[in-house]
């Protein structure tokens, strides 16, 4: 279990490294190109839909030929866009770059396609804790390449900034052999559940059990919960430096904000993940959208002061992506394993569509108002809507469809 908790930790620590400093961006390519707050807004946007949209492919690829190859292509294909970003000299090389083929990488080199790689090679009892893992390393990357790329803006500018990390992710290609395995590694499946064929058995082809998730409620109600968390991560993300920078706080101040959610997401995944294994996945989650709801709330209606933005930073930390390891789990637990890269990643294509309207409406919303303060609100409703929504969802597997005829549901005979 190490070595592969190890890959996909590293994987995702680049991976998510290097999406979270975008936000640094934002002012230095508005100044440089003069494209404004909106065009940067919308390439990020453009990005995360493209990720959405490819994941579920990035997702069925690694199912059937395993994850490695999906993420040395995905690592390959996420640098090339980082360089043609680096390159744009104006809005058009934005949305293709960093836009376009930015959002096609991070599909295959991702969340998705590592945890559901990290969920069939991990046996059941242990599996939340080891999403756990990877999801807390990926915020280690946060933590770590915010600050180191705000040196490197200041030292080289925005675009070698950008080339030292389309450098930094080519080093997934170097770390991937431990997820190369198990392309299908099922035989785990049914451990530790008095049901071994409540969650996606063998038998099942991905066409079948694909629209029996998509007709599930739970399974749908988890869609549009996740939609909610990727408004929030994408628009936060991209957009809380400038935020905080119209309210009065220092460019230190802010890059310290977003670092600290990366160093408390540290604590508060694993923490996710560990407690993932003993109670309630649902439940939990709302404690998580809930506590996203008021943080936001607070950083509108306290008083402008390094401690507010900082602390803010600090408690956001605690559950920024501590919804991962467990939303995830939800779905591995309903469905299983053998499929879980394609349904694990239409749940992200649910999530990347609230990315694009997170990331697109707040640039929308601060050209038209001067100010992010209505957006901090719709995020503060989202987050209670989340939680009433995780209230009504069960952890429960779902139960399997009937063996179709002529296929026989029990495992061949050993000779």
């Amino acid at each position: 279990m190490a070595t592969i908790v190890i890959a996909g930790s590293i994987i995702t620590a680049i991976s998510l490294g290097v999406r979270a400093t975008m936000g640094l961006f934002t002012d230095e390519i508005d100044l440089a190109l003069g494209v404004g707050v909106d065009t940067f807004g919308l390439t990020i946007a453009v990005q995360n839909l493209v990720w959405g949209l490819s994941q579920p492919l990035a997702g069925a690829v690694a199912d059937r030929f395993g994850a490695g190859r999906v993420l040395i292509f995905g690592a390959v294909v996420y640098a090339g866009g980082l360089l043609v970003m680096a390159s744009a000299g104006g809005a058009a090389g934005l949305y293709t770059g960093g836009g376009l083929i930015v959002g096609l990488g991070m599909s295959a080199a991702s969340f998705a396609v590592v945890l559901s790689s990290i969920g069939k090679l991990v046996e059941p009892e242990r599996r939340s804790m080891a999403l756990g893992i990877a999801t807390a390393f990926g915020s280690f990357g946060h933590f770590l390449l915010v600050p180191v790329t705000r040196i490197f803006i200041d030292l080289l500018g925005w675009r070698g900034s950008i080339v030292f990390l389309a450098a930094v992710t080519m080093v997934i290609t170097t770390v991937v052999r431990p997820l190369r395995t198990g392309i299908r590694i099922t035989a785990i499946e049914g451990v530790g559940t008095s049901n071994p064929r409540a969650a996606g058995p063998d038998h099942e082809p991905l066409g079948q059990i694909t629209s029996r998730a998509l007709r599930h409620r739970d399974y749908i109600l988890v869609n549009a919960a996740f939609f909610v968390c990727g408004f929030h991560v994408t628009f936060i993300g991209v957009h809380l430096p400038k935020s905080l920078a119209d309210a009065g706080y220092t460019t230190s101040v802010a890059t310290w904000s977003l670092a600290l959610i990366g160093l408390f997401n540290i604590f508060g995944a694993f923490a996710a993940g560990l407690l993932g294994v003993r109670f309630n996945k649902s439940r939990l989650l709302s404690i998580i959208y809930i506590t996203r709801a008021v943080a936001f709330a607070g950083l509108l209606l306290l008083p402008v002061m390094p401690l507010v933005a900082l602390g803010f930073g600090a408690l956001l930390g605690v559950v920024w992506l501590a919804s991962v390891p467990l939303t995830s789990g939800i779905v591995l637990g309903q469905f299983g394993v053998r499929n879980a890269g394609t349904l694990i990643g239409f749940v992200f294509l649910s999530h990347q569509v609230g990315a694009f309207l997170g990331s697109w409406g707040a640039g929308e919303i601060r050209e038209l108002t001067g100010s992010y303060d209505l957006w901090w609100w719709l995020a503060a409703a989202l987050g209670v809507m989340a939680a009433a929504i995780h209230f009504s969802i069960s952890d429960e597997p779902v139960p399997a469809a009937a063996v179709p005829v002529g296929i026989s549901a029990q495992p061949p005979s050993t000779p």
